[in-house]
């Protein structure tokens, strides 16, 4: 990073900074923990002498034993693909208008975790509804482990709560789908037949702006053997649009190979965690109280704004990591 020439590469140098960043998140706590020990065999021996620094010695051993279970944590995120960034997609489901305003709440949700972790964050692609809230939307999550961390959180997502949108003000469940795939970049080879892709171009939708409305700027690209659909309008021009969506589809063929690895290793395992489509992966209530409860781990807050607000959505990616490992979650 200090050659002159550095950023003549800004893609290649963004990568780089990005593969230093997932170094330092490793490397950084295991230095402080190696550093700690010494200096609490030292305070061990202090508190022989005085006892007031007993309470200072039981901190520390919190503090490092807090860093220790992040490492191990981060220690479960070793498949191929964990330290790349995500590519997240949420589509509306069943539920009518209310399923549009979840799909646009969960979108908020994880862009706040990312901000709060420290990711970038990337609008790849929105699709607003007439009513309300988005019928779809995309957005590609950059930051040390940020796939390995959301890959979990892919199938249907359900909440339940008194309708907004209903003037009798009845309870109603509304479903919103997630998907995600590696952001794969150019040094990985993924193999896909241009004659097995079909490209439709259409008019970018959204509020209004200079590159909306007017050209055929939006794409969409089907991966017809697999029948895998991409789309993106929201860069400047359709040679962006094309570039990012054939980016996008890389990323959903690499997480169909990675599907096929985990089956086959879900086939030495009795049970297998479900986090594909279709299946119902975790539940949120406002409704008749307020809870967020993962139906594949357990894993239970009994505040539904702290989990949207991103701020106890941690605990989920936790819980799942330790589920994979075979371990038990610990009880918030």
């Amino acid at each position: 990073m200090g050659d002159p020439g550095f950023w003549d590469d800004n893609e290649s140098a963004q990568k780089t900074v990005a593969d230093l960043k997932s170094l330092k998140a490793i490397v950084g706590p295991m230095d402080e923990l190696t550093s700690s020990v010494d200096d609490l065999a030292a305070l061990f021996e202090m508190a022989e002498e005085d006892e007031s620094i007993a309470e200072e010695v039981t901190s520390e051993l919190v503090r490092l034993e807090k860093i220790l279970e992040e490492l191990e944590l981060k220690a479960l995120l070793n498949g191929p693909n964990d330290s790349a960034g995500a590519i997240l997609s949420i589509n509306a489901r069943d539920g009518g208008t209310d399923a549009n305003d979840w799909a646009d709440m969960m979108l908020r949700m994880y862009s706040a975790w990312a901000v709060g972790e420290g990711y970038s964050i990337d609008l790849l692609d929105r699709q607003e509804n007439e009513e309300a809230g988005i019928n779809h939307a995309s957005i590609a999550v950059r930051g040390p482990m940020a796939y390995g961390y959301l890959k979990g959180e892919e199938g249907m997502h359900r909440l339940v709560r008194i309708s907004p949108f209903n003037s009798e003000g009845k309870r109603q469940t509304s479903f919103a789908a997630v998907s995600v795939s590696p952001e794969i970049d150019d040094s990985i080879e993924i193999d896909i037949e241009e004659k097995d892709v079909r490209e439709d171009r259409y008019r970018a939708g959204g509020a209004g702006g200079q590159h909306v409305n007017k050209t055929d700027s939006a794409i969409r690209l089907t991966h017809i053997p697999t029948n895998t659909v991409v789309q993106c309008q929201n860069e400047r021009s359709q040679h962006q649009n094309r570039a990012t969506a054939w980016k996008m589809l890389r990323a959903k063929m690499a997480r169909l190979e990675e599907e096929k690895r985990e089956a086959e290793e879900a086939k030495k395992y009795e049970t297998q965690a479900r986090t594909g489509f279709g299946s119902q992966i975790r539940n949120y209530f406002l409704h008749p109280d307020q809870r967020v409860k993962d139906s594949r781990t357990g894993h239970y807050v009994g505040n539904f704004n702290s989990v949207l607000d991103g701020s106890e959505l941690q605990g989920f990616f936790d819980a799942f990591l330790r589920l994979k490992a075979g371990k038990t979650d610990k009880e918030v």
